[in-house]
């Protein structure tokens, strides 16, 4: 049976329109008048943090690295490479894995339904040959030492690691060079029949195309319903592992990352990302005092930012920048914290912020490669639309978000990860 619907959003003078086909592959479009550019993404269920899935009651445990493993030798086909297609049709093509999704995409300005075929083929067969396959794994190791070799993203995965005890997310995406060296063509073969099913996938069209073109492509290469493998559920505790880690690295000024841990389900975490993003302006926002006084003490710089960080199971709140002191912002990020959930939120601040992501979220809006983001996102949080996040600003109270900050901002649940310049005492 097929489903369409479609949602408007009044305020934004905008329509977006949701098909569910048969075979269970979901397609999302939004014309988008007056632009003359396609952006096209079609994003599979499966990301890094899916180690394992479950067949007929039994486990089947996977290697570290095997949906990104999977993501670059997708573009293999038996007429060679897709981006060299995607190249001849001047578009614009690549793809990426994330802790819970894999996914590839493109954008043009001409050749749209062309280069959608593309795509749509490459995904719909795939085509794996063992010295292929085994001639990736140096790239990837190489990609990985890249990894290893790079301060902002060491900082990052050291604070992962501190937090979480057993969890994947600890792992990098890409894996490790022992856990891709157990990686196969009939592995990767295995794990597309279980992960990559109509039903786990959601083709996300925005800006100029036409409909009926991505509906026909859509019912061409992916006909046949076929159920995905259920992944296996990790049972991370609630603590983090240590609060603080360290490593030296040849860079020029120390590099710090804080993350406060919580927890939280796919679709509650959509919610709950939009409040923390509200939260982190409120403790440490470029409008807040702790901001100023850390400023001018020279405690942190312009680099200073913060982020928020979350999938299908994990959430976690960053803050990261540059300092001399950086134990000394930690603490004072944890005293703000814990006076804010000890005395409440200011209204006037909570009026302000709120104000100021209304205005940052609305912007997006205007962009078909994030409103293609934003309704990938939806659909696998289970939201009916992409206007969710301006009803979610619009209505949410300080209340709310105070009891947030008391259930999931807990220092005790926080941690430190450092990087000093090589030589630092």
């Amino acid at each position: 049976m097929r489903i369409d619907e479609r949602h408007t959003s009044a305020l934004l003078g905008q329509s977006t329109r949701t098909v569910v086909l048969p075979s269970g592959l979901t397609v999302q479009m939004c014309r988008m008048p007056g632009f003359v550019t396609a952006y096209a993404m079609l994003t599979v269920g499966v990301g890094s943090i899916d180690t394992g899935y479950t067949v007929r009651g039994r486990e089947v445990r996977l290697p570290a690295g095997v949906a990104h493993y999977l993501e670059h030798k997708m573009f293999d086909c038996p007429y060679g490479d897709a981006m060299q297609r995607f190249d001849a049709l001047g578009a614009s093509a690549n793809a990426f894995t994330s802790f819970d999704k894999t996914a590839y995409y493109f954008s043009c300005t001409e050749n749209f339904s062309q280069a959608l075929e593309v795509l749509l083929d490459f995904v719909a067969t795939p085509y794996f040959t063992g010295p292929s396959v085994r001639r990736e794994r140096g790239i990837i190791a190489e990609e990985l030492r890249m990894y290893r070799d790079s301060p902002e993203w060491m900082v990052t995965a050291n604070l992962l690691q501190a937090m979480y005890h057993v969890h994947p997310i600890r792992v990098d995406i890409a894996g490790t060079e022992e856990s891709i060296a157990r990686i196969d063509a009939a592995l990767l073969r295995r794990c597309y029949e279980r992960f990559y099913c109509p039903g786990n996938m959601v083709l996300s069209v925005a800006g100029c195309f036409e409909e009926d073109a991505v509906l026909e492509l859509a019912e061409k290469y992916f006909s046949t319903a076929k159920t995905a493998a259920s992944p296996l559920t990790i049972r991370e505790p609630g603590t983090v592992r240590v609060h603080y880690c360290e490593q030296k690295m040849p860079i020029a000024a120390p590099m710090f990352q804080v993350g406060f841990k919580a927890a939280g389900g796919e679709v509650e975490n959509m919610r709950h990302r939009l409040l923390d993003e509200l939260l982190l302006d409120l403790i440490c926002g470029e409008t807040t005092d702790l901001y100023r006084r850390l400023y001018e003490a020279g405690e942190i710089n312009a680099t200073f930012g913060s982020e928020v960080m979350a999938g299908r199971d994990f959430i976690c709140a960053m803050f990261d920048g540059e300092s001399r002191r950086p134990q000394a912002v930690y603490e004072a990020l944890c005293e703000r914290v814990t006076t804010l959930r000890r005395q409440g939120i200011p209204p006037q601040d909570f009026a302000r912020c709120r104000r100021a992501n209304y205005g940052r979220t609305i912007g997006l809006f205007g962009r078909a490669e994030s409103i293609a983001g934003l309704m990938a996102a939806a659909h696998f949080s289970g939201m009916k639309d992409i206007y969710y996040p301006l009803e979610i600003l619009r209505s949410t109270t300080v209340e709310e978000l105070e009891q947030r900050l008391r259930e999931d901002y807990d220092p005790t649940t926080s941690a430190l990860s450092v990087i000093w310049p090589q030589g630092n005492p």
